[in-house]
């Protein structure tokens, strides 16, 4: 009852700045919700955690009903502001994530990797493409387009089934303290999926440029979404070479450097419409193989820092849940979520037939596949500007489905490392993260 208190007398006393600072200049209230914020995504991860729930489940509860979505007590301008803080702290989650694809990783499991990113990948997009085709007369966003249009809305809703999102899987593993290969593998997979959603998107709308009518669809998006993804690595791999070199010099300041690290990353890719978690992955993936010395001393810092940048990120992407549109869509959006939740199964039940995948990545990996968020929500935008006619209403589908995938995938992921015998069932997650210890083991392993 105590957390319960604590919890309420919180909104009380926001609700009442929240009337008070109505008129303020932006900076200030948004300074103000992010305290806020803080503050009841902590006590919301303590009473998540006391119903057995991962600790970032309560972070994103919290911070989306406070959010202008239910509460509003944060307000969208505010959100809107903070939304480059929520970028850094991505960042610094996706540098995390790179750090753990290791070259004798993908030496040695590459086969398994192969197979599994394979299912992953290829049996969402194919279903969910199929079957969006095949209800696309009764789908509102294409009811009245012609069905050349219909496959193309399909297509690309099919693309989008196929993300998973990197930067959640590892805040899991850093909450759970899972350190073995079974949510290695999971996390391989999760950025192997990123990266092909980013080479699909173009292609998807290069095939689609021959199908949709004229005025349909503005091409010049697929040379954007191509440069997306070159960008971004390139960005990822000079960030990697500038902080190794100075890392070199300034060993003592690793901390204040990995935070500006993460800070341009994100004001680069906003400036140049990149994406910040691809460039964040090729940072940690070339410091961790190419610079081991450095690596570890970020290591050491981000595992430092882990359990506020935990908060920050989940507290800001659950204010800025957008899962209106469910009120009107909620039956076409189950469909296409249960499609891609069965076809994730099937897919790695295939690859499970590879003696190199282990059973019990085949039986139980895709409920760790789940979660996304990231680059499919900068591909969504990209796609509003792809097709003019009916890339709002599509964006607004694609992320409230993006949301529900974000409240349900660390639930699941958690179920899917105690089904492995990761973690206990009974075991609360969190308790190491929060106090401190890594989250990151030397050579890429996940400790406690």
């Amino acid at each position: 009852m105590r957390w319960v208190a604590s919890l309420f007398a919180l909104v009380l006393m926001m609700a009442l700045f929240h009337r008070i600072t109505a008129g303020g200049p932006l900076e200030a209230r948004a300074t103000l919700a992010l305290g806020f914020l803080l503050l009841v995504a902590l006590v919301g991860g303590d009473l998540a955690r006391r119903v057995r729930l991962p600790r970032v489940t309560g972070y994103l509860l919290i911070g989306f009903a406070a959010g202008p979505a239910w509460l509003g007590l944060v307000r969208v301008d505010e959100v809107a502001a903070l939304q480059f803080i929520g970028d850094v702290a991505v960042g610094l989650l996706a540098l995390a994530a790179g750090s753990e694809l290791t070259l004798e990783m993908l030496r040695t499991g590459r086969t398994a990797l192969g197979r599994l990113a394979t299912g992953a990948i290829t049996f969402p997009f194919v279903a969910v493409t199929l079957v969006a085709w095949s209800v696309s007369p009764w789908l509102p966003i294409a009811a009245h387009q012609p069905w050349p249009d219909r496959l193309t809305v399909a297509l690309v809703l099919g693309t989008f089934a196929a993300a998973g999102s990197p930067a959640i899987t590892v805040a899991m593993m850093g909450e759970l303290e899972a350190r073995g290969p079974f949510p290695r593998s999971l996390l391989g997979v999760t950025i192997a999926q990123d990266l092909g959603v980013a080479i699909l998107f173009p292609l998807v709308l290069v095939v689609s440029k021959a199908l949709a009518s004229a005025g349909a669809l503005n091409l010049t998006v697929a040379g954007r979404a191509a440069l997306h993804l070159v960008g971004s690595l390139a960005v990822g791999f000079a960030l990697a070479l500038v902080l190794s070199r100075y890392l070199r010099l300034a060993r003592r300041s690793a901390a204040v450097f990995l935070g500006a690290a993460a800070l341009l990353a994100a004001e680069t890719a906003r400036l140049l419409q990149l994406e910040t978690v691809l460039i964040a992955l090729a940072t940690g993936f070339y410091l961790e193989n190419f610079a081991r010395a450095e690596s570890e001393q970020l290591r050491r810092e981000l595992n430092r820092g882990a359990p506020a940048v935990y908060v920050i990120f989940f507290a800001l992407g659950g204010a800025g849940l957008q899962l209106g549109v469910l009120a009107e869509l909620w039956p076409w959006a189950l469909l296409l979520i249960g499609l891609r939740l069965v076809s994730l199964r099937y897919g790695l039940l295939w690859a499970g037939r590879h003696p190199d995948v282990t059973p019990a990545l085949a039986r139980n990996g895709w409920l760790g596949l789940i979660s996304q968020g990231g680059v499919a929500l900068g591909l969504a935008q990209l796609a509003r500007r792809a097709f003019p006619e009916w890339g709002v209403s599509l964006e607004a589908l694609v992320v409230a489905m993006i949301g529900v995938h974000e409240v349900a995938g660390p639930i699941c992921f958690r179920q899917a490392l105690v089904r492995a015998g990761e973690v206990l069932g009974g075991t609360h997650g969190g308790e190491a993260a929060v106090a401190g210890r890594s989250v990151v083991a030397p050579g890429g392993v996940s400790a406690g």
